[in-house]
């Protein structure tokens, strides 16, 4: 059948009219219905993975302390190194002094009620324990009260004898007090090492970035986020060393109080039986 020019152009231009409403409908029109699954048979799960494909595996860090180490230079190195020094110095600080005052805890219950049972200073310095410093403080006071002789006999006995204590006691606190300088020095240094460490590491991975002349975010991220792992390690060497510095500071003062009341006890005593 011919048809008509007229009619033929008033097709192409419905067609070029409604053309764009009409494709969703035919999209729509197209689609599959399902069918409906028979009783007892189960519906196919098109989220579930399929048996035979293999699982993912967990992917390793490529920007932890490995790469640091693999990755660095001569001085990014030699800074970790540093700060694995520091930190096993003042852990072995932290445990040293620990059972140090340990000791002189038992030492001082040892003193409580049998030292001044006996009836001399050298009966009672000689039960105590090789180490114990309240046998180093008898034996220097008794070695004081010894030596009051010549011209040391014109001092006054009670100043003597306290002169000699007070050295004994000054000697057992110098010793409390070594290491502690370190876990300062470390608490205050330990930040800045690891700073440097990451301001070296920035530094170099700004030049590779640049001779490389790629910038995107997957090549600044693995080199700047190896260098703040230094930062991150020096407050890791740095917190346990203030925190053991404090608390081994404040065990310190109370031990030293049970060596000053000691000291005392035995000056007074030595003081009342100098003539006898």
């Amino acid at each position: 059948m011919r048809i008509k020019p007229a009619k033929l152009l008033v097709y192409l231009a419905l067609t070029i009219t409604l053309g764009p409403q009409l494709l969703p409908m035919a999209a729509q029109a197209q689609q599959v219905v399902p069918a409906s699954v028979p009783a007892g048979a189960s519906a196919p799960d098109a989220a579930k993975p399929f048996a035979g494909a293999p699982k993912a595996e967990a992917a390793e860090n490529p920007y932890g302390i490995k790469a640091v180490w693999e990755q660095g230079d001569l001085v990014a190195k030699a800074t970790l190194l540093i700060l694995v020094v520091m930190s096993m110095s003042s852990w072995y600080v932290i445990f040293t002094k620990f059972a140090a005052q340990a000791r002189i805890g038992r030492h001082s219950k040892a003193v409580g009620g049998e030292f001044w049972a006996t009836g001399s200073v050298r009966q009672s310095a000689d039960r105590l324990a090789a180490d114990s410093p309240f046998r180093f403080i008898a034996e220097k006071a008794l070695e004081s009260a010894s030596k009051h002789e010549g011209l040391l006999g014109k001092i006054d006995f009670n100043t003597w004898v306290s002169m000699g204590i007070q050295r004994a006691v000054g000697n057992v606190q110098s010793r409390l007090q070594d290491g502690l300088a370190l876990l300062a020095t470390v608490g205050s240094t330990a930040p800045f090492v690891g700073l440097f460490g990451t301001v070296w590491g920035i530094y170099n991975a700004l030049v590779k970035i640049g001779l490389s002349g790629q910038a995107s975010i997957d090549k600044v991220a693995g080199p700047v986020g190896e260098s703040l792992i230094m930062t991150a390690i020096g407050l890791a060497v740095a917190v346990p060393a203030v925190l053991g510095y404090n608390w081994l500071v404040r065990r310190n003062k109370s031990a030293m109080e049970d060596v000053h009341a000691f000291s005392g006890e035995l000056h007074a005593v030595l003081l009342a039986t100098a003539g006898k």
